[in-house]
Parts: C-alpha cells; structure tokens; sequence
C-alpha cells in the first residue's frame, strides 16, 4: 500500500514492532488527555487564505542559530531509536542531512555522539539530561561539542519521570542488546529490569531533581554551544529563560509522555512567543502531522517545529527510506499550504492569516438600513 501521508506509518510501526517498544513510543502519561490533545488542537485553527497571488516561485528556507536549513521542519530528540531499526539514529541523522535540516540527538540515543558524526556532513543539536553527576554532563558535553554539534537543547520538564502506564503494566526495559551509547563507558548505558518501568527507575536513580535556573548559567560556563530550554509552556517561564541567557525557546510537553492535562504545545505557543517578544527564537514540539500544522505553528510566531513520533515510527516501517519520506511529505504539504494561502516565503505567514476559536470576533462592515 502506497503511504500518502505521515500518520500512516504509526500503524505499520505497530505492526512491526514488539509491543513494549510500540507501546514506549506511542503513549503519553497518564489519561493521555494531552496525547490526543496535541493532535486535536491544530483542527480548532482555520486558515484565511489570500488569493490572486503569484506563488510560482516559493522559498521556504530559514535561519535557525545562524544555521541555514531547506525548510522549518526540524528532528526533535527521540530516545533509543535503535528498538525502532537497526541503524536507529545514525538512519536519522543520514536522512535529516539529505533533507537538508537539523536533527536533534537524545541524550539517550542507542547510537553515540562521535557514531552520529561519522555518518556524514549535517547540523546537529544535542538534547541534554542533567545527571545528578555533573562530570558526567561535563564530559557529555564537551563531547557533542567536539563531534561538532551546534546547539544544546536543555529537557526542564523532567525532574521525574512521568507516569506512563503502559510502560508500567509493559515493565518497560530497554532491550539487552542495545545500551545508551552516551554513557556506555561511564557505566550508566544499561537499564536495570524494575517492578515497573524500568527508565523510571533509571531517571529516579540518576536525573537531578534539584536542576534548577542556576544550572541553566553553569551550563552556559562549561560551553560555548547556545542553549535552547525545551518544555517551556508559560509566559513566566519565557521570561525566566530569556533572563537566564537561553538562545531560544522549545515549546514542548515531552510528547504529552509527563505532566498530563497541560494544554497542547500549539495552544501554549501564542503565549510563549508573546512574553518572548522576538528576543529569541520560539520553536514548537509536539503533534505536527500535517504540513498545515506547520503552517498554522508559523502563523501563531513559532520560527521552526520540531517532530518525534513521526520519525520513529517512519524508522520502524522503512528505516532511512522513511524518516526521508515523512521529510519529504510534510515539506511538500507545507509548500502546498504556502501556496494556497498565498505566501511565497516564511516571512509572508502572517497571524492575519489564520483564525483561531480564541480569536475576538471579527467586526462585520455595518448592516444598511
């Protein structure tokens, strides 16, 4: 069967893979009110198409830190890719490279730093836990560094775990041949088997709960890569961010996979962009599926949106092929939207040219009498 779009390779990933694994990347905490939310709030926002338009011509490159990429469309961090294919992050990065944008390694990747350089040329940003053992961060650090990757995106939203069920009932464990490459000479690559999920136990054992704003500072002190907060999802959390020297700022909820019931990215994004005041770049994370998700995230003043769960899933279906095809698809939907709403570049898409259910009514022209 010919795939059309991007939400098609979910359930060929779920054929595929084992069910703890599926089980591990599909699901959100909790209710999983937030799962379905960051995919069902993008329908509440309409478009106000401008016509008569030339858009024979459209330029849908960017700037994201200086980097110039072919499209907005970014590869956020996803955890242990190699349950997902055998190349796992190293099939990403290749793919991500020949779309020409930028790939965000996780900090647990099933593929190292330096593996993930070798594959090739490619803008790279490396998502960072924070170990209770700062050598440890230190030297993880100071190795994406050196494997040259450009950018730290810093994860807040994760003092603990959440609550994800399905990894409870599934004792989620990550599988015995595969270690996260990181920190596999630090003696912190495996995880140990739990009474419940296994990365639980792992994070409540070795991430700091006391990470706080000062060690947004430190980290600035041990790099000179600019750091992006993920898991920003308030106005006062922007400012805070902005004031602690944050290079930009990742609208995300983890994927809805940690606090359930916070609201969707797309529906935090208009207020965190707002209290940002074009000091820094605003990026989304969480629930683009459609190339009119990207546009609408554009249109609300959001510079870039990064994806995830596509990109696993498009792994376990096809590998390479198909992190390359959700790339692929999802730029050309968006070109599509551009042109059918009348922008010819990023800089066109205008909030005038979207209707949120939020938005005041528009004043209608005075009835005659």
């Amino acid at each position: 069967m010919e795939i059309t779009n991007v939400t098609e390779y979910q359930a060929i990933a779920k054929e595929k893979l084992p069910k703890m694994v599926y089980d591990y990347y599909a699901s959100g905490a909790e209710d999983q009110w937030t799962l379905a939310e960051n995919r069902n709030a993008f329908s509440r926002i309409l478009f106000r198409p401008r016509i008569l338009i030339d858009v024979s011509k459209i330029d849908m490159t960017t700037t994201v830190l200086g980097f110039k990429i072919s499209m907005p469309i970014m590869i956020a961090p996803t955890a242990m890719q190699k349950m997902a294919h055998p190349e796992g992050e190293n099939a990403t990065a290749r793919a991500a490279s020949a779309a020409g944008t930028i790939m965000t390694l996780s900090s647990w990747a099933t593929s190292s730093v330096e593996e993930v350089a070798s594959t090739g040329p490619g803008i790279r940003f490396f998502q960072l836990y924070v170990y209770k053992n700062r050598n440890v961060v230190a030297q993880l650090v100071r190795r994406a560094e050196r494997a040259g990757f450009k950018a730290i995106a810093l994860t807040v939203d994760t003092p603990r775990l959440g609550r994800r069920e399905a990894d409870i009932k599934n004792r989620f464990v990550l599988p015995p041949f595969l270690t996260l490459k990181n920190f596999e000479g630090l003696d912190l690559g495996k995880m140990d088997e739990a009474n419940d999920s296994g990365l639980a136990s792992y994070v409540a054992g070795q991430i700091d709960r006391t990470l706080s704003w000062k060690d947004v500072k430190w980290l600035q002190s041990i790099t000179s890569m600019p750091i992006l907060v993920k898991g920003v999802i308030t106005a006062e959390d922007t400012r805070l961010a902005i004031q602690n020297g944050a290079a930009g700022i990742i609208v995300s909820n983890h994927g809805a996979r940690q606090l359930d019931y916070v609201p969707s990215t797309i529906m935090a994004l208009e207020e965190v962009v707002k209290a940002a005041q074009g000091r820094v770049p605003v990026f989304l994370d969480g629930g683009v599926r459609r190339g009119t998700d990207v546009f609408k995230a554009l249109a609300l003043g959001a510079s870039g949106i990064f994806i995830g769960r596509p990109v696993v899933f498009s792994l376990a279906a096809e590998g390479e092929a198909g992190v390359r095809k959700v790339l692929q698809m999802l730029r050309d939907e968006f070109e599509l939207t551009m042109a059918l709403s009348g922008c010819t570049s990023l800089k066109e898409i205008t909030r005038s040219h979207i209707a949120a259910e939020w938005d005041a009514p528009r004043a209608l022209p005075a009835a005659r009498l």
